[in-house]
């Protein structure tokens, strides 16, 4: 047995959602973050409680979203959640009642059980939570049992934006939004997509007269250094090359068709073993006067171990079928019988079966941790990390088993001797790295590139983007010395709705086609009331009239998209421009 750990791990699970506050409730708006806390954000807090409260410390790295994070705390939604939860008990029982009528015995049991499950997630945010789930992280990562890092404000696909004004706004505000709800700075970042771009000359990727060409820009690092982040999280295939693996290509036949246009331009880049994912690494050119930032990076056989549908755990053929719903509630009763069975082909789920299967994954899982930590550990004397980040809604939302097997494999690996469960973090303040290097372009989608948010079907959302984002500069630019209450007003509404505009989710559900039309008519959405509230800013910063009805709207905007209250603009200036009595801060 080893006197010291051979190496050290820790889940990167990245909790987001785009804003659906006030934008539609079903099939797509506000059920989406109903479901997501209900089927993830709650029981992440029952896995964390249950093993602190068996003597346990699960060390997890938590990246919740800024967007997300302004929607859980919203007495909103902490009244509208519990009413999900009412409807979700309702539909079991109706179901109960059905499948009782049809004889189907195991089904009507089955029912009894979605119905019992769901009385418990209620029980358990009203009163284990006090329906504050913010508020339950906060408290423990204050207790010393996980870290929380931030992200973009809305998850904006930042390589692709048009301005540096732009990609700092978004850090800025997710930097804000984190001391906002945490009371203490962030220390990391998930890069929204984990997409990074360095410093270079830059042009536009689609038609624009608004944007120069090969106009210098910022490495992402520079600005994440800027706003005092010590460290984010990318790609095997940045930092090392080999094949760059999509996360999302198994879930989503559109992306698979959508990959085939892109395939033939794509080259592999050639692998270089100098440079090892179990190592910590500084980026690029530290800003003046500023600490380097560091980059961890995403191991890739773990994460296909877990992600992957269709040859990972979840593709297991006892565990609950994601898509075969029974309507009109909506529960699944059927299992994932094999990776090739169509919906027609579905066996009825067994949970019990379903749970005997948990400890063998778990551990099967565990046995790889180990088996590469100790493989680096006889090469090079050190004790590495393996960071293993996910999209924390695959647990629960996507695999419902996931929230309980992540609770066996972070059982399993405290009490290895072997074995050290740590967050980012901790490592980071442990190893000290030095070595610094450079990475190319690029994100965590198959190919490493940017085709699944950039493709025919979402260039025309990138020409809103930039014609917004110019035109949002102009205006503080124009009147950033002589700003009134009234004009701040309108011009911090006309900033919000820039920010929900770059959210990288409308591409996404644009490329996926899984929720088209919504994504479209949401982005379509933003740009018109940016566009109306900055045409209103010109009239009354230039002394013109502005209609009642103007102001009305401003109100509406004001009701709809009423995120990050504390939005300051100086956020969205070059530093050298600021609103008259304001300094940047």
């Amino acid at each position: 047995m080893s006197a010291k750990p051979l190496g050290s791990f820790t889940f990167v699970l990245h909790a987001h959602l785009p804003y659906v506050m006030a934008h539609g409730r079903w099939p797509h708006g506000m059920d989406w973050l109903n479901e997501a806390a209900a089927e993830t954000y709650v029981p992440l807090l029952d896995v964390l409680t249950e093993l602190i409260e068996a003597d346990r410390s699960p060390r997890l790295t938590l990246g919740l979203s800024p967007v997300l994070c302004e929607q859980l705390a919203d007495q909103n939604f902490k009244a509208e959640f519990s009413e999900y939860l009412d409807r979700k008990i309702l539909a079991a029982e109706a179901d109960q009642q059905t499948f009782r009528q049809w004889d189907r015995a195991h089904l009507s049991q089955m029912a009894l059980r979605w119905r019992d499950h769901y009385r418990q997630v209620k029980e358990n945010f009203e009163n284990r939570y006090g329906r504050d789930i913010i508020e339950v992280f906060r408290r423990l990562q204050d207790e010393g049992y996980l870290e929380i890092i931030t992200c973009a404000a809305t998850h904006g696909y930042l390589p692709l934006l048009g301005l540096d004004d732009s990609v700092r706004a978004q850090v800025r505000v997710g930097v804000e939004s984190y001391r906002h709800h945490f009371q203490r700075p962030p220390r990391g970042i998930w890069l929204p997509e984990c997409a990074y771009r360095p410093a270079y000359k830059w042009s536009p990727p689609v038609e624009t007269s608004v944007l120069a060409k090969r106009a210098p820009r910022r490495g992402v690092e520079e600005i994440l250094a800027e706003n005092g982040l010590e460290y984010f999280i990318a790609d095997a295939a940045l930092l090392s090359g080999g094949k760059a693996v999509g996360v999302y290509i198994d879930r989503f036949e559109a992306l698979r068709r959508l990959w085939s246009q892109f395939e033939s331009q794509y080259r592999e880049k050639p692998e270089d073993r100098e440079k090892s994912p179990r190592e910590v690494y500084l980026v690029g050119n530290p800003v003046e006067g500023k600490r380097p930032v560091a980059v961890f990076t995403r191991d890739p056989s773990t994460g296909l171990q877990v992600w992957s549908g269709e040859h990972g755990y979840p593709g297991d053929g006892w565990y609950l079928d994601f898509h075969k719903k029974h309507y009109p509630g909506g529960h699944r009763y059927w299992r994932v019988t094999s990776a090739k069975s169509d919906l027609a082909e579905k066996d009825e789920y067994d949970p019990d079966k379903a749970a005997q299967r948990l400890p063998e994954n778990a551990q099967h899982f565990v046995d790889l941790v180990k088996g590469i930590l100790r493989e680096h550990h006889q090469q090079t004397g050190k004790k590495g990390i393996l960071c293993a980040p996910f999209d924390a809604e695959l647990f629960g939302h996507w695999w419902f088993e996931g929230p309980q097997w992540l609770r066996q494999v972070l059982d399993k690996i405290d009490r290895d001797p072997e074995l050290e469960l740590t967050t980012c973090a901790r490592f980071l303040d442990e190893v000290h790295p030095v070595k610094v290097i450079s990475l190319p372009e690029g994100s965590w989608g198959k190919g490493g590139y940017h085709y699944i948010w950039l493709n025919e079907w979402t260039e025309w959302t990138w020409k809103h983007i930039y014609e917004d984002e110019v035109r949002l500069a102009a205006l503080l630019k124009e009147f950033g010395q002589s700003m009134d209450r009234n004009l701040q007003d309108i011009l911090t509404q006309a900033a919000r709705e820039i920010l929900l505009l770059e959210a990288s989710d409308w591409q996404f559900l644009i490329s996926t086609w899984s929720a088209r039309d919504y994504a479209e008519l949401r982005l379509v959405e933003h740009h018109q009331s940016f566009q109306r509230l900055a045409d209103m800013a010109e009239k009354y910063g230039r002394g013109e009239h502005v209609d009642p009805g103007e102001w009305n709207f401003l109100g509406e905007c004001h009701r709809r998209d009423n995120l990050f209250p504390f939005l300051k603009l100086e956020w969205f200036l070059s530093p050298e421009i600021t609103p008259s009595g304001s300094r940047p801060g």
